[in-house]
C-alpha cells in the first residue's frame, strides 16, 4: 500500500506537466486514488474525515494574512514606478564608472526584491526597464541578460519574501510535528520572523558574489562591458537619495519592526502595505485606475495561494492515509551517510522539481512530507528553510525550465537570443550553488543572526 503514496506522488506530476491547474489537480488526483484505494480496501476513507477542520485551519491562519498584505505592498510599489525612478538615478549617478550601470541594476533588483518579494514581477520589471538601456549601452546580451535574471531571484531570499512567508507557515507545522514525533510535548516554534532573520546574511552575501562578478568580468573580460561609463551631467547625489530614500525606509520600517520584536510578521506587513500607500499618494499615482489594478491583482494572487494550499491539504492527508511518510522515513533513515545523504537527495530532487513546479506547490506538497523527517534526523529547521529557498533560487535560474529565463524571454522580444540568456545565467547558476556549499560547511552563515537577535 505504500508505495501507492510514490504512484500518487507521479501522477500529481505528470497531471501538471499537461498542464491542468495545480490546485484542482492535487486534489482531484488525490481523491480519485482515495476512491480507488478505498473501493478496494488499502486506503482508510477516516483520513478524509479531518479534511474540514485541515482547511478551516488554513483559512484561519494569522499568519498566512501576511500573504495579500506583502503581494499588496509589492503591487503598489511596482505600480507607482519607484523602482523606474531608482534605476534611473542609481545609474546616472555610477553610470560614469565602468560597469557601473551593472552594479546599478543588482543594488536596484536587490531593493526591488526586497520591496515586491515576487520573483516574476522584479524579472519582469528590471528586463523592462534596464535591459534596453545596457544592450545600447554596450553591455554583452549573454551579461545583461544574466544579471536581470540572477538579481530578479533574489526576492525568493531576501526578506520580506513570500516564499519565506509560506516557508515559514510550513516549517513552522514540521517542527512542531516533529518535537510531538520524537516524545516533546511543548514543543519550540519555528516563525516566519526566524526565517527572515536567517535569510538577510545568505541574501546579502549573493548580492556581494554579484557585485564582485560584475567587477571581476570589467576587470578581467572588460569586452563585455563598456569601455567607459557616460557621464550624465544631470546625476546628482540628491536625486539618487530622493529616489533612495522612500523605498528604504519602508524596507527599514517593515524589517526592523519585526528584527526588533516591535511587530510581527503579519503586523509589518500591515505596516508595508499603508507605507506603500503613502508612498504612492506623495508620488501622485494613487489613481483610480492604479488602485483597480492593485486590488484585482492582489486578489489574484492570494487565491491562487490559498486554492494551492487546499489542494496541498488534501494531496497531504491522501499521502500519508497511503503511508507515503512512513515510507520516505523508512527510505531516508536506511540511507549510507546518514543525514548528509537524506538532505542531499532532499535538495536534489526540490532541485528538478523546480523545473515544473513553482515555490508555492513545491512549498505546500513536498516540503511538509520531507521536513519532520528530516528535522527529525537532527537538521535545524532555519537552516533547511534558507537552503530550500536558495536551492528553488537556483532551479529558477537553470536552463532550460528555469522559471526566471521565461520571464524575461517573455518582455525581451526580438533584443537577445535565447541561447544568450541561457549562456549568460551559468556563472550566476555557479555562485549560487558556492552559496549552498559555504552553507552547508558553515551552517552559521544562517543560523548565527537568528541566535544572535533572539538571545
Amino acid at each position: 500500500m505504500e508505495w501507492l503514496s510514490l504512484v500518487l506522488f507521479a501522477a500529481v506530476c505528470g497531471a501538471l506537466l499537461f498542464g491542468y491547474p495545480v490546485a484542482l489537480t492535487l486534489a482531484g488526483v488525490s481523491l480519485i486514488f482515495a476512491g480507488v484505494g478505498a473501493l478496494f480496501g488499502v486506503f482508510d476513507a477516516n483520513y478524509l474525515l479531518t479534511a474540514p477542520s485541515r482547511l478551516f485551519g488554513i483559512i484561519s491562519n494569522t499568519t498566512l494574512i501576511a500573504v495579500p498584505l506583502f503581494v499588496f505592498m509589492g503591487v503598489v510599489l511596482e505600480r507607482s514606478k519607484i523602482a523606474e525612478d531608482l534605476l534611473v538615478a542609481m545609474s546616472a549617478v555610477l553610470g560614469r564608472f565602468k560597469s557601473g550601470l551593472g552594479v546599478s541594476v543588482i543594488l536596484v533588483g536587490m531593493l526591488l526584491a526586497a520591496s515586491t518579494g515576487i520573483v516574476g514581477a522584479t524579472v519582469v520589471t528590471m528586463g523592462l526597464l534596464s535591459l534596453p538601456t545596457m544592450l545600447k549601452r554596450g553591455y554583452s546580451p549573454a551579461l545583461a541578460t544574466g544579471t536581470i535574471c540572477a538579481t530578479g531571484t533574489l526576492g525568493q531570499i531576501i526578506p520580506p519574501s513570500i516564499a519565506l512567508v509560506l516557508l515559514g507557515d510550513v516549517l513552522s507545522s514540521a517542527y512542531q510535528k516533529a518535537q510531538l514525533d520524537m516524545g516533546i510535548f511543548s514543543p519550540e516554534s519555528v516563525s516566519v520572523g526566524d526565517l527572515f532573520v536567517g535569510a538577510l546574511v545568505p541574501g546579502l552575501l549573493l548580492v556581494a558574489c554579484y557585485l564582485l562578478y560584475m567587477w571581476g568580468v570589467s576587470r578581467f573580460s572588460p569586452s563585455q562591458v563598456p569601455a567607459k561609463g557616460q557621464e550624465n551631467e544631470h546625476a546628482s547625489v540628491s536625486a539618487l537619495l530622493g529616489a533612495l530614500l522612500p523605498p528604504l525606509i519602508l524596507i527599514v520600517a517593515v524589517l526592523g519592526s519585526i528584527l526588533f520584536g516591535f511587530a510581527t510578521p503579519t503586523e509589518a506587513a500591515g505596516v508595508g502595505a499603508v507605507g506603500a500607500l503613502i508612498l504612492a499618494a506623495i508620488k501622485r499615482q494613487l489613481t483610480k485606475p492604479n488602485v483597480t489594478y492593485v486590488v484585482q491583482e492582489t486578489t489574484k494572487v492570494t487565491c491562487m495561494v490559498f486554492l494551492i494550499l487546499i489542494g496541498a491539504s488534501i494531496f497531504s492527508l491522501v499521502f500519508r492515509g497511503f503511508g507515503g511518510e512512513i515510507l520516505l522515513k523508512e527510505f531516508f533513515t536506511s540511507l549510507p551517510g546518514g543525514v548528509f545523504t537524506a538532505m542531499l537527495l532532499v535538495m536534489v530532487v526540490v532541485f528538478l522539481l523546480g523545473f515544473i513546479l513553482d515555490f508555492i506547490e513545491i512549498t505546500f506538497v513536498v516540503v511538509p512530507i520531507v521536513a519532520p523527517i528530516l528535522i527529525i534526523m537532527g537538521v535545524d529547521p532555519i537552516w533547511l528553510g534558507i537552503m530550500l529557498a536558495v536551492n528553488l533560487q537556483t532551479s529558477f535560474l537553470t536552463p532550460p525550465f528555469g522559471f526566471a529565463l521565461f520571464y524575461l524571454r517573455g518582455v525581451a522580444s526580438d533584443l537577445v537570443q535565447t541561447t544568450q540568456i541561457y549562456k549568460g545565467v551559468i556563472p550566476f547558476i555557479a555562485i549560487q550553488i558556492l552559496v549552498l556549499v559555504m552553507m552547508s560547511i558553515w551552517p552559521e552563515i544562517v543560523t548565527w543572526l537568528p541566535d544572535t537577535v533572539y538571545q
